[in-house]
């Protein structure tokens, strides 16, 4: 009997990689993902009717903290009908066939724990970027003032902290580190799926963004003590800092860990 499709979903705040990430896990032996839809990035969360998606829902440097966007098990929608509409409704953007459905929307980021209690064999892939650059990309669709964007980028990641202690299959990764080692993350990617880690590069230019942003707000040295923990610096800084690996397996552990330089955090 065929195994059942699986789904990759990934998240992070707007404006973190996680469209770049997304079209790399695309590129795996056996998975896919969504192209040419009618949608921002080809987002699948506004291609399904099963969990609501207003102007309001996900809106950038809003909808991580706001409680009632944070979905886990214990949510109404955690329920066989969510599912079954989910499956149906993406199932028109997936070739038949891939072992692997890469789903990404920035909204994931906090509807993790519901995700896998509606697709038990789901694993998660999670993208940061340094709060400073984010704040600074964000800025052109609202009107909070920096230090405000940078609170939020860190009272987010504190929830998704917490979070990943409860998720079976979760890889956490930096921006900073898929566009200076992109080979690298390829191979993490293949490997966290246990498809391999050949896995071709897609034909685009990988740029550190964060050069965008010269004049990017810088945090506070109270903001600086909090971003410390995801290897985040002043001045758009990045220290070393192991990637957040979680999998049952520990076969899938040592090849994504050997993939990523030898080192994880979990």
């Amino acid at each position: 009997m065929a195994r059942p499709t699986r789904y990759l979903f990934i998240g992070g705040l707007h404006r973190s990689g996680t469209s770049l990430v997304a079209r790399m896990a695309a590129r795996v032996p056996g998975a896919t993902g969504i192209e040419g839809a009618p949608v921002p990035e080809n987002e699948g969360v506004y291609l399904q009717g099963a969990i609501a998606h207003d102007a309001l829902a996900g809106a950038p440097m809003r909808f991580a903290t706001d409680p009632a966007q944070h979905l886990t098990e214990a949510h109404p929608l955690n329920r066989l009908e969510t599912r079954v509409r989910l499956a149906a409704d993406w199932d028109p953007w997936f070739p038949e066939g891939a072992a692997w459905r890469v789903e990404k929307s920035p909204v994931n980021l906090t509807r993790m724990r519901l995700l896998q209690q509606l697709f038990p064999l789901s694993q998660f892939v999670v993208v940061i970027r340094h709060p400073e650059a984010v704040a600074a990309a964000v800025a052109k669709w609202v009107d909070d003032p920096a230090p405000a964007l940078i609170d939020h980028w860190l009272d987010a990641h504190d929830i998704v902290a917490a979070d990943i202690d409860r998720l079976h299959a979760i890889l956490v990764l930096r921006y900073e580190d898929v566009v200076a080692r992109p080979d690298a993350i390829r191979a993490a990617l293949g490997a966290f799926l246990d498809r391999g880690t050949a896995v071709p590069p897609r034909a685009e230019a990988t740029r550190d963004g964060n050069r965008d942003y010269p004049d990017a707000p810088v945090m506070t040295d109270g903001q600086a003590l909090r971003a410390s923990a995801w290897g985040y610096a002043p001045g758009r800084g990045v220290a070393a800092w192991p990637p957040i690996l979680r999998h049952p397996l520990r076969s899938v552990r040592d090849a994504t860990t050997a993939a990523l330089g030898g080192q994880s955090s979990k």
